[in-house]
Formats: C-alpha cells, structure tokens, sequence
C-alpha cells in the first residue's frame, strides 16, 4: 500500500480578514505540493476553515444573523483569495461539514472510553479571540502587554470536561527524544520542550456558555472545546472514521504547516488527543514566524495589515509568492515593505531571471528564425554550465525537501547568475557578427536547455511566470505535466522548435 504524501496549513478562523500570514502558510504549502507532484508522489493538500467557538457566535449576534450564515458568508474570503494565489489544494474542510462533526464525535468517544476524558469543573481565565484557556502566568504575560494590544480574557466557571493531558507530560517528552524531527525548527522545539516540562494541568474540552460548536456525545449541553474540534480536521479530511482505506493510505500527515502562534497546541495538545485515541501522530510540524510591516507588527489599529489582495493587485501573484518566499528563512520572523518587494523585482526578477529570458529567446528571434538551433560539440563553457546545472538542481532538491525555500532559490538565482555571465562571456552577438554559425548554435541552445531547467525547478515557487517560459521555449506538453527528474537530464531541447519571444516576463517597478 502506497503512502499519500499529505501537506495540511491550519485551517483559518473564519472571524478572521485573510492577510498576509495566511498566504505565506498557504503559498509555502502549495510549494511542497507542487514539488511533491512533480516529483511522481500521490500529494494530499489540505486547507480550510474553522468556523464554531463563542467568538463566531458573539460576531453573528452582534450582526443579526445565525453563526452558520456568518460563516458561509466570510468563508469565501479565504476561498477566493487562495484561488487568486493559484493554490492548488486537493481538500477544502470546514468544520461545519457532517464529516468534520462526526469524526470529532468519534475521537471524543474514543478518548473518553479509554478515561481519559471526565467530568469536572472549569474556573480561570479565557482568551476569547485566541479561544484558548490562559494559566496564571499567561495572565500575567497578557496583563504586561498595551491595553490597545491586549487580547479580551473573561473569568470563567463552569462544569466542563476535562482531558487528562497531565498523563500525557512523560509520553509526549519521550516521543520528543525519539523523534528530534517531529518539531521544526529546532529552536521551535527546545520552546515546547521547556514548556512540557514545566508541568502539564488536565486541559478544559468543552463548554456550557455558549452554543455554537459540535455536541459532547451522550450530554448536548456541553459544546465541545474549539480546539480539541479544529484540530480534528485533519485526520476527518483524510477519511476518519468512515473510510479507514483511503485513511490508512494517507494518515499520518507528512507535515503540518503552522504559524509560531498556535504551535502549542499542535504540538502539545494535538500529539496527547491522538496518542490517547491510538492513532499515529503526524511526522512533522513545522512552525513560522510573523511578519511585520516596515519594522512595525502588524495591527488593525495600526491600519498597517497587509492585505494580499492589493498586493497581488499591483505586483502580481508571482511577485508575491516569490517575496514571501526569498525573503526569510522559512521559520524565521520577517519585515514586509515596498522598498524591499521593489528590490527583489528589479534587481532579481527583471535584471535576472526576465533578461536572461528576453535576451536568449531574443537572439533565436533574431539569428535563428525563431526556431531552437542544432548544437554542436559542446565546449569548456558549455559542459561547466551543464555541471553546474547538475549542482543546482541537487541543491535546489535537499533545499525543498528540508523546507529551506530560500536556500532552494538562492541556489536557482546563484545559476541564473552564471548563465548571465556565460551569454556575455560567449558573446552571441560577436559570433553571428564573425559568421560561426555552429558555434552561435551551441551556445543558443545551451541557453534554452538552461531555462527549460529553471522553468521547471520554478514552478512550484512562481507557476504562472514558469508555465509562461515553458510555452515561450516552445514545448508543448504542459509544464505542470513534466517530472522533477527532468531537470537532472541534460540535452532535452529539441533543435528546431519554434520559441516565442513575447513581452517581458517581469518589467521593472517604477514606485510612484
């Protein structure tokens, strides 16, 4: 039985505008999924919504309407905006589905049968935009923090039940120490780690004040706690309960993306419900940092979120998808500002990657017809870019696959580099001027085998820009088609087919 390769983002609170690290998680997971197709795997790309908790039904109050309808309105926010983004995922859950509710009915009735799920009383503090349960220290971090940043936290006391995370403090360290993966980056990891143990309290899983949520089995007045209900998604997009095959074929998820913020819960609370219910626990959860705005977090009152639509509106959805990506190391904090985004577009997007497209196509226009030339024996120029080629696409291969998506494009634009300075070194222009038709030919058609390459290893980062390189190179079959190992051979390039030069694939920004 082959495994599915299976990539899920958080699923995104519908209460929520989409900004910016909402796409970065997305882009960066639609990047390993294009990735893994193109290299042959069965890929399973999960996102969604997750849409009950007292916040969803305060804001529906709030505006005359039911929670559900609040919900099936904003949810098309995040669907829309992933269409703009070009994200290809192959599962959209909400967590209003039948499917979503009875899988979480399932595991809670499964926990709860193995006691580890009881009856008790709740009496503390609750963060109501991070629907989260805060202890005494966290009161105190939150009380430290500027009124105007301070998230709302109400005094609560009601009967609830409870899940025995106490139990869990020495499994969940031990599965730490076996697995020194399972928690990405590393620093990432000793955070958690610390936090474990520090001690583990029985976790609060349900609520009586309010309504909006999935039924705690056998006893309706109790909703069953948002996050112990989120989090269930993903095993429910994957089959469970009710298609165990396709399940088995897919659980456990190869890695969950996550923003730093709700780590915590992914890698504590999460990994104790599926240790309790038996089931396998995902093999990586990969946490990123924020983004700030000019230097300044990012704030609604502030006015300075960052709003991908407008972004997209003015640069474009590659420009975007590029800059989220080239920017930071992936995990790392990051600074979003014009200045910057201009930058990498003048001076890597149009000065590299759009010239050397523009000229290369340019002199086949102008020396060839339009049609790719027949090579001829390959010179020292020629077989260095050819083994540099094969440094870059191994590089760009470990780079992905350890989600280090800077060093992955670092290495690309390291090479286009040097094919820039192979085509002033080899001087087409001098050789057609002289008449050495062969040797021009050679060096043409060592320019077109380069960007088939990095047509190819672009695609998963910047697939619209790619899929347009690929139709100017003038190969018919659809880039999205093709196999990463495709980009290990060299000498593909059929000599006569016709190219098109077309306009520029990145023209420079001019900021007004």
């Amino acid at each position: 039985m082959s495994k599915t390769f299976y990539i899920t983002t958080p699923i995104y609170y519908v209460n929520d505008v989409p900004h910016i690290g909402h796409a970065y998680t997305t882009i960066a997971a639609d990047v390993i999924a294009r990735f893994r197709r193109l290299c042959g795997d069965r890929t399973f790309f999960l996102t969604g919504t997750d849409e009950h908790g007292q916040k969803i039904e305060r804001t529906a109050r709030n505006s005359g309407e039911e929670p559900i309808e609040l919900a099936d309105r904003v949810v098309l926010r995040f669907q829309n905006l992933w269409e703009k983004l070009g994200i290809t995922n192959d599962d959209f859950i909400r967590t209003t589905e039948e499917r979503h509710k009875k899988a979480v009915a399932q595991i809670f009735r499964t926990i709860e049968e193995k006691g580890d799920i009881y009856l008790g009383e709740y009496e503390g503090w609750y963060d109501v935009r991070n629907e989260a349960f805060i202890t005494e220290t966290q009161l105190e971090e939150y009380m430290s923090l500027p009124e105007s940043t301070r998230p709302p936290i109400e005094k609560v006391k009601e009967q609830s039940y409870f899940f025995r995370l106490s139990n869990y403090q020495a499994p969940l360290l031990d599965y730490y120490e076996k697995n020194p993966d399972f928690i990405q980056p590393s620093y990432r990891s000793n955070e958690v780690i610390r936090f474990v143990e520090g001690g583990l309290k029985d976790l609060s899983v349900s609520r009586t004040t309010f309504s909006w949520g999935i039924p705690v089995p056998g006893n309706p007045k109790h909703v069953i706690y948002v996050w112990f209900d989120a989090l269930t998604n993903y095993i429910a997009a994957a089959g469970f309960p009710d298609d165990m095959k396709r399940f088995n074929e897919t659980w456990p998820a190869d890695i969950h993306l996550v923003g730093k913020d709700i780590l915590r819960f992914h890698a504590v609370y999460w990994p104790a419900f599926l240790m309790s219910a038996g089931i396998s626990l995902p093999r990586m959860i990969f946490a990123h940092g924020w983004w700030t705005f000019e230097g300044e977090k990012m704030s609604k009152s502030l006015g300075n979120v960052v709003d991908p639509y407008m972004v997209i509106d003015e640069f474009g959805v590659d420009v975007f998808r590029y800059f989220l990506l080239r920017e930071i190391p992936f995990g790392q904090d990051g600074d979003y500002s014009r200045t910057a985004i201009i930058g990498r577009i003048n001076g890597e997007l149009a000065n590299g990657l759009g010239n050397l497209v523009s000229r290369s196509l340019g002199m086949i226009e102008r020396y060839f017809e339009s049609r790719i030339p027949t090579p001829g024996s390959l010179e020292l120029p020629d077989l260095n870019i050819k083994e540099k080629t094969i440094q870059m696409v191994k590089q760009v291969e470990e780079s992905i696959n350890e989600i280090e998506f800077h060093k992955a494009l670092t290495a690309i634009w390291d090479y286009i580099s040097i094919v820039n300075k192979y085509v002033d070194e080899s001087a087409p222009w001098s050789l057609a001027k002289a008449g050495n038709r062969q040797r021009l030919g050679t060096v043409l058609w060592t320019l077109i085998e380069s960007i088939r390459v990095i047509a190819i290893l672009l695609y998963p980062f910047i697939p619209v820009s790619a899929e347009n390189i690929w139709k100017k190179i003038g190969i018919p079959k659809r880039l999205d088609s093709q196999r990463f190992s495709s980009a290990k051979l060299w000498g593909i390039s059929t000599p006569g087919s016709q190219i098109t030069k077309g306009e520029n694939l990145f023209p420079r920004h001019e900021d007004k």
